[in-house]
């Protein structure tokens, strides 16, 4: 029913049935406007207001009048109502709302922009810095992040948390890498934890000038008076001015105790492989030349230049379908062909095949002069089964370094592959086809016999078998398959190997705090324990990637304690003394994943998964 009060306008139209009651008549205002004229026609007389109700009035439609002009009114439009015009309409740009601005303020164009975190236009992320150090260490404390470093600058204080930080704990490390400026010390006793055999580092605390704190263990060590002794100002008094509390990497020149045997002289012997020098394609006949043209002059030229001492090594195999071994101890060198394929070991090896480089430098030269235009017997095959157990025996009982270079696939011998022979990338996505070469490095490095492999030439060398005999026994895997293009670059990285600095007989172990243990080792090397991988032979090239867990106690120090790494690596110098490099590390502690320094830099988790992916894989 209509409201109170109100009044319809105009006459009903026809047919039309009130619904309800009548409304009461309205009283005539004095607040009437002069000249107002009522529209429709005069109402009827009021009727006073009595006791009793009066009978509802009957309805009495009026006349019908001529109905005004009303324009037809527009339907209503859907959805948000147009702003008002008060001038004439014009074309106008489409109004946005104040979340549709936003949301184009924010939006990021991934064809223009190369600044994908933006500093303005969004809220900042929210972070917690993690609670300062209870004590101030040296400004180098830690080591050169390329030297080793942690994929995550805050480490995880429980195994849940490093699972929902979705990022993996591991260190990225050359522990061997070339430095500029490297602090090298020599004293009678090396300060070490008589728990946990931690090496003193800048992150032990001194209770006294007699007592010392561990770093990764806590455990409270004396300090030998010698230790009081600085150095560089050749005072007494202040053990925190030595060079081991001072730097992030030292080298101390081992004690008689680092030594198991005496050490032996740096030998390097030289493999080549020739079976396809006489090929009948004169593309793969003169690969074959160009890679054998470049060895010869690149190992001439670092002749001179090969670390050792006096007593440095050098022995010759060239290999096809048989064994071709040089004696090199008289004034001229001479061929000796070996058809016995089967290695037995009761053979007696003949001498001269090992000769010292200073006194046998003639000959050296002057097979090495020779070599590119050498007539080799003509059997075809491959034996390089039969070449690697005759480089270990030569080897076995000094060690050394083996430079083998491969130009088609083992097919005769010890080692053999059979089978169709396919193409190198197609064969590293599967298995080896034996398990001889792996058994045969591991061999190799009980002996201390380091293997780097060449692949030379476009011929299928079948690496996925191969690799093994270098990937376990701590060599590096080169493939040059378009020469004589890739000389130059055959000669450079052959002149890297020869003359880098050496590192005999060395072992790797890495040392974590409380709650924290070494996973995984990746990279080329043997893996003796959890925490120690064996190098017979280390190169500053060589990295590894070191896979960390997170136990029970870690954290209990608290958050102002850091979480200290510590690598070291032990081995014979060039000179043959024993040296140890120790290089450290430290972290904060991540009690929650708010509470985070900057996040992890893409350069030290890039280096982590190439070394991790192939062994994972």
């Amino acid at each position: 029913p209509p409201p109170p009060g109100h009044q319809p306008v105009g006459p009903p139209q026809p047919g039309h049935q009130p619904v309800g009651p009548p409304p009461p008549p309205m009283m005539p205002s004095s607040s009437t406007a002069p000249g107002h004229r009522p529209i429709g026609p005069p109402e009827p007389p009021m009727h006073p207001i009595s006791a009793a109700a009066p009978s509802p009035p009957s309805f009495v439609p009026a006349p019908p009048a001529p109905m005004p002009f009303v324009a037809p009114t527009p339907p209503l439009p859907v959805g948000p109502m147009p702003r008002q015009m008060t001038s004439p309409p014009t074309l106008q740009q489409p109004q946005w709302s104040t979340a549709s601005a936003q949301h184009r303020e924010n939006s990021v164009n991934l064809l223009r922009d190369r600044q994908l975190l933006r500093t303005h236009g969004s809220e900042p992320i929210e972070t917690v810095a993690p609670p300062p150090l209870g004590h101030s260490f040296p400004a180098e404390a830690n080591c050169n992040p390329d030297v080793m470093s942690c994929t995550m600058n805050a480490v995880p204080a429980t195994a849940e948390l490093l699972r929902r930080s979705r990022l993996p704990l591991g260190l990225a490390m050359h522990p061997f890498k070339d430095l500029r400026s490297l602090a090298v010390i020599q004293a009678n006793v090396i300060v070490r934890c008589r728990d946990c055999r931690a090496y003193i580092n800048p992150f032990v605390r001194f209770s006294s000038q007699q007592r010392w704190r561990c770093s990764l263990c806590f455990l409270d060590n004396d300090l030998p008076e010698e230790f009081l002794y600085d150095p560089m100002s050749q005072t007494y008094g202040d053990p925190s001015r030595r060079p081991e509390i001072r730097n992030g990497t030292v080298e101390f020149i081992a004690t008689q105790e680092y030594s198991v045997r005496p050490p032996p002289p740096a030998t390097y012997i030289l493999a080549l492989d020739v079976s396809q020098v006489l090929s009948s394609d004169p593309a793969v006949a003169k690969s074959a030349t160009a890679y054998l043209t470049a060895v010869s002059q690149t190992l001439l030229r670092c002749l001179d230049r090969l670390p050792g001492d006096t007593r440095t090594q050098l022995a010759v195999i060239t290999f096809n379908g048989v064994l071709h071994l040089y004696k090199l101890d008289g004034p001229r060198p001479s061929l000796l062909a070996m058809p016995d394929l089967d290695g037995d070991s009761d053979l007696p090896m003949p001498e001269g095949l090992l000769v010292p480089v200073a006194e046998c430098r003639d000959a050296i030269v002057e097979l090495l002069e020779s070599l590119p235009e050498l007539e080799f017997p003509a059997v075809p095959g491959c034996c390089l089964g039969s070449a690697l157990a005759i480089a270990h025996r030569l080897a076995q009982s000094s060690g050394g370094r083996l430079l083998l270079f491969l130009a088609s696939r083992p097919s005769v011998g010890p080692g053999a592959l059979s089978g169709p022979a396919g193409s190198d990338s197609d064969d590293l996505a599967g298995q080896p086809a034996t398990d001889y070469y792996k058994r045969l490095a591991l061999d190799c490095c009980s002996a201390q016999l380091s293997v780097d492999l060449f692949c030379v030439g476009p011929g299928h060398t079948d690496l996925a078998s191969v690799m093994p005999i270098a990937v376990y026994s701590s060599g590096r895997v080169h493939r040059y398959p378009r020469l004589p293009d890739d000389a130059d670059r055959l000669a450079a990285d052959l002149g890297r190997h020869l003359t880098r600095k050496l590192g005999l007989e060395a072992v790797l172990r890495v040392r974590c705090s409380n709650g924290y243990s070494v996973a995984a080792f990746y990279g080329s090397c043997f893996v003796r324990a959890t925490d120690l991988a064996a190098l017979p032979c280390a190169s500053p090239d060589a990295g590894f990637a070191i896979q960390l867990a997170v136990g029970d106690g870690a954290g209990t120090a608290g958050a102002s304690e850091p979480v200290v790494f510590q690598a070291a690596l032990l081995y014979t110098g060039r000179k043959g003394e024993r040296r140890i490099e120790c290089t450290r590390w430290d972290c904060r502690l991540l009690p929650g994943l708010r509470m985070c320094s900057p996040g992890p830099t893409s350069g030290r988790l890039s280096a982590f998964w190439r070394k991790s992916a192939p062994s994972a894989s």
